[in-house]
């Protein structure tokens, strides 16, 4: 039974002006969010993204009172997460715009016209990590946290992968041990490329949002880089450190240490939510 239908009322609720048999649904890795004309409805998948919502919340209230040049979901209300008895959500406006389809970056003037945006939007986010109300707001990364990332990835993902698994993960644990902590920048931590919104304009992309930013911190701006890197490839992640002046060795190797995470990082949080789907996903190559 579709989404559409066990939350009905709710969805007629929230988004009075839609009616809920057309409504566009995506599924995330910590919510179903339901795509009205002008809001969107963002319901967790599980109680524990249920918990993280005000906290969601709080994050999107601090980011949209910047300007960083281009749009952030705005929180607009919330429910269901004192105790009662409805159903969690928190409804964001719509932002619009569509991610970059496959194919987009064949052509050259489109790759230079996107990277030049990467780049000024990760010196926006740079800029807003000084912003002391968001720095109030936003949780800083732990100096403990790759370690304590390895620990946990041992104790609790090892047991569900095979012994050349277990190998490829050690090597993957292991490059974490260099990295620095810093807490500059506020770090997206999940700027692939299903979260970055787009419009056309006389032929080329103008990047008119960003999606979904449950995992946002103050950190390591190599974290949003190396999903960059993941989602479009190497030549565009090296036009964006160019323009961006960041091209030094020591950035490359915390990008490339992180990028080698993330199948792990998915696992591990899919593991705590509950959700086997998006586990069953992160392990596919340890098992």
């Amino acid at each position: 039974m579709s989404i559409r239908t066990t939350h009905r009322a709710l969805l007629s609720r929230l988004l009075p002006d839609d009616k809920p048999d057309d409504l566009p649904v995506r599924q995330g890795q910590f919510h179903t969010v339901v795509i009205g004309s002008d809001r969107v409805v963002c319901l967790p998948r599980t109680r524990a993204a249920a918990a993280r919502l005000p906290q969601r919340a709080a994050a999107l209230h601090a980011l949209a009172g910047l300007d960083l040049g281009f749009r952030t979901p705005e929180p607009l209300l919330q429910g269901g997460t004192h105790g009662t008895d409805e159903t969690p959500f928190l409804v964001l406006s719509r932002i619009p715009g569509e991610p970059l389809e496959a194919g987009t970056l064949n052509d050259a003037q489109v790759v230079d016209t996107v990277a030049a945006q990467y780049a000024t939007l990760l010196s926006a986010l740079a800029r807003a990590g000084t912003d002391e109300t968001v720095r109030a707001v936003l949780p800083r990364t732990p100096e403990d946290h790759w370690r304590r990332f390895a620990e946990n990835v041992r104790v609790e993902l090892f047991p569900l992968m095979s012994d050349s698994g277990r190998l490829q993960a050690e090597r993957e644990l292991t490059a974490l041990d260099s990295l620095p902590h810093l807490t500059r920048a506020v770090v997206h931590g999940d700027l692939g490329a299903e979260n970055v919104l787009w419009e056309w304009t006389h032929g080329l992309p103008h990047l008119s949002g960003v999606l979904d930013w449950d995992d946002v911190t103050l950190g390591d701006p190599a974290e949003d880089l190396a999903a960059i890197g993941a989602s479009y490839g190497p030549e565009l992640l090296e036009r964006v450190l160019t323009l961006g002046d960041w091209s030094h060795h020591g950035l490359l190797t915390r990008i490339a240490a992180i990028r080698g995470t993330f199948a792990l990082q998915q696992a591990l949080t899919a593991l705590r939510d509950g959700d086997k789907e998006e586990l069953g996903d992160g392990l596919a190559d340890y098992r």
